[in-house]
């Protein structure tokens, strides 16, 4: 998401502006850890405020810039509150130098958060000599006696409370936030903190690779998706196979030779090990294989649990599925024919793909803790699409929230809490499939809230036509996490060893940024692998000299926590550089992480191919 900025274009009218879109909200009062010290010359740090000089009238409000939040006008519809939070500055502007807000209101966000692009420089309001204070009309001086006993008040105040001040924290100047690699703020003492994840700091964070294998021989380009890990297997797709093994020290368990590769898969897996995955058949007088095959997995003992395809209304030809997934116990297939479903441990079908008289049809599923239909209707060019949480034995739909007008494609990026994201008016530029995020209440189709995520800003990706396909986002303790586009360390000027960037959190109740951000460090760029608990896995590839690292950042101070870092040596860097952030399948579990390859190329050389591999583990331990 790397594509520069638009140039400014006019506001969208009222009527065409849902409420709730985008609206940004007051920012949270001060809460446990706020406010902190902002580091000198920082990225996003405000800048120091001038000396006292006379009030200045206040910024008259101007249109918001290109992609900005707008002033949602007050229409209910397509499950937006009827009542548009009240304004918070818009996003990604930062101050005039030398120029803060005002005095006694939070200070001025850092990159990523949104902020309302002032229209004139704005000043800080301090009275001048002789005008009224506040509280004091007509411009008259305070009463000397007034002065007084409100002083010796205050001063009584300030001693008796001063215990209490003491005991609760040092007034250093300096934010214990702010230790460690992070830019985070303590929790503002929501619901929505950190903790409850199983991932533990060990006490030697350096790593060493475990295993490797090199990817086998193939002549044309081959789709080997699939990685999967549990306390007893790292379970891995292969060449018209999938092969379990030992998730310490890489030796084999099992192996499942199927008959095709396979071509769908998801993340994932069930309490006892369970997962689904489709592969490739080849129906009688066929030229090419087709993803037709669905079945469940027992990734402990390498056991298929069950195989299953559907044949087409006429009978023909098997139906294709373009994804698979498992939520709440239910293996479901979607593609261009529909969705079908089945039991995970009995292979039993519970529904099949089905068109209705106005034209819809289940595209695709999100799996789970919960089981969510994208349901597409009527016209190709202009459908109606709709996102509905289903009983994952029925399929009936529990709600239904139905996504804008013009929106192409929707993706699920969790189904509890549920968030999904869409290119809404093909804004996002960059090929992410992502301008925006919503969030819904699962229960009743409301949405909660709508959370514009600029492609420039953002590097969060959904595969464009897909349903599940999202990376480099996660969602869980009542927050959305996104990393931010890189760009260049603000503490060490240009060059691409000074790049970076960070993961900051939107409140899913409201939409608003959450206070703090997690900091990936000069060279280092951080994204978000999945939830552990409140907290975020999360990976971080490196500067040419060092080696990449996998960190648990809390949910509620944002601040992260070394658990694994991998050698900076030279073979070992290469290996895993090998293995991109964004088409890759990088897991981590136990002190372990696996780097797994999607795809596989004809080698170009005998040395590229060394090179190569099909997957790698490396580990603390």
């Amino acid at each position: 998401m790397s594509q520069p900025p638009q140039p400014p274009q006019q506001p969208p009218r009222p009527e065409d502006t849902p409420p709730g879109f985008g609206a940004p909200q007051q920012p949270p009062a001060p809460g446990f850890g706020a406010p902190q010290q902002p580091p000198a010359g920082g990225f996003g740090a405000p800048t120091p405020p001038p000396p006292p000089g006379p009030p200045s009238t206040p910024p008259p409000a101007g249109p918001p810039a290109y992609g900005y939040p707008q002033t949602p006008a007050q229409q209910p519809g397509y499950g937006y509150p009827a009542t548009a939070p009240q304004q918070q500055p818009g996003y990604g502007y930062p101050n005039q130098p030398g120029q803060p807000g005002q005095p006694g209101q939070p200070g001025q966000a850092g990159y990523g958060y949104p902020v309302q692009p002032p229209t004139q420089p704005m000043q800080p309001q301090y009275p001048a000599p002789g005008a009224p204070g506040p509280g004091q009309p007509g411009g008259k001086k305070p009463n000397t006696q007034l002065t007084i006993i409100i002083a010796a008040v205050v001063a009584v105040a300030l001693i008796v409370g001063g215990g209490i001040w003491y005991a609760s924290g040092k007034d250093d100047g300096k934010s214990e936030a702010g230790k460690g690699d992070t830019g985070g703020a303590k929790g503002s003492g929501g619901s929505a903190t950190g903790g409850g994840g199983k991932e533990k700091a060990p006490a030697n964070t350096a790593a060493h690779v475990l295993f490797q294998t090199p990817q086998p021989v193939v002549k044309d380009l081959t789709a080997v998706r699939g990685s999967w890990l549990t306390d007893k297997a790292y379970v891995k797709s292969g060449v018209k196979e999938i092969v379990g093994y030992d998730p310490a020290k890489g030796t084999q368990l099992w192996k499942l030779p199927l008959t095709g590769n396979v071509c769908q898969s998801t993340t994932h897996v069930s309490a006892d090990g369970k997962t689904a995955f489709a592969f490739e058949s080849q129906d009688n007088g066929a030229k090419y294989a087709s993803c037709t095959e669905v079945a469940g997995l027992d990734l402990n003992t390498g056991k298929l649990l069950w195989q299953a395809d559907i044949k087409g209304a006429n009978g023909d030809r098997k139906t294709r599925f373009d994804e698979v997934t498992l939520g709440a116990g239910t293996v479901a297939a979607g593609g261009l024919d529909g969705g079908a479903a089945w039991d995970l441990n009995t292979g039993k079908e519970l529904w099949k793909p089905t068109t209705t008289a106005d034209q819809c049809k289940d595209v695709g599923y999100g799996g789970g803790d919960a089981l969510v239909a994208v349901r597409k209707c009527g016209d190709y060019e202009k459908p109606t699409i709709n996102v509905q949480p289903l009983d994952p034995k029925s399929g009936q739909p529990i709600s239904t929230y139905k996504m804008l007008p013009g929106i192409q494609y929707a993706h699920i990026v969790s189904t509890k809490p549920l968030v999904l994201a869409a290119d809404v008016g093909d804004s996002a530029g960059d090929g992410s499939g992502i301008s925006d995020f919503f969030s819904v209440d699962d229960k009743t189709g409301k949405l909660l809230a709508r959370i514009p995520a600029p492609g420039d800003k953002y590097a969060a990706d959904c595969d464009s036509t897909s349903v599940e396909k999202c990376t480099m986002v996660v969602a869980g303790g009542g927050k959305l996490f996104v990393p931010s586009e890189e760009h260049e360390n603000a503490s060490t000027g240009s060059g691409s060893l000074g790049r970076t960037n960070e993961v900051v959190a939107f409140d899913l109740a409201t939409g608003q940024a959450v206070p703090g951000k997690t900091d990936a460090g000069d060279g280092y760029k951080l994204y978000p692998l999945r939830m552990d608990g409140n907290n975020v896995i999360a990976y971080k590839d490196a500067p040419y000299d060092k080696g990449t690292q996998v960190v648990s950042i809390d949910g509620g101070s944002l601040q992260s926590t070394l658990l694994l870092e991998n050698p900076a040596e030279r073979s070992v860097r290469g290996a895993i550089t090998s293995f991109s952030t964004k088409f890759s399948e990088i897991l981590y579990g136990n002190g372990r992480l696996y780097l797994g390859a999607t795809l596989l190329s004809k080698p170009y050389s005998a040395s590229d191919s060394d090179k190569k591999f099909l997957f790698m583990a490396t580990g603390t331990s």
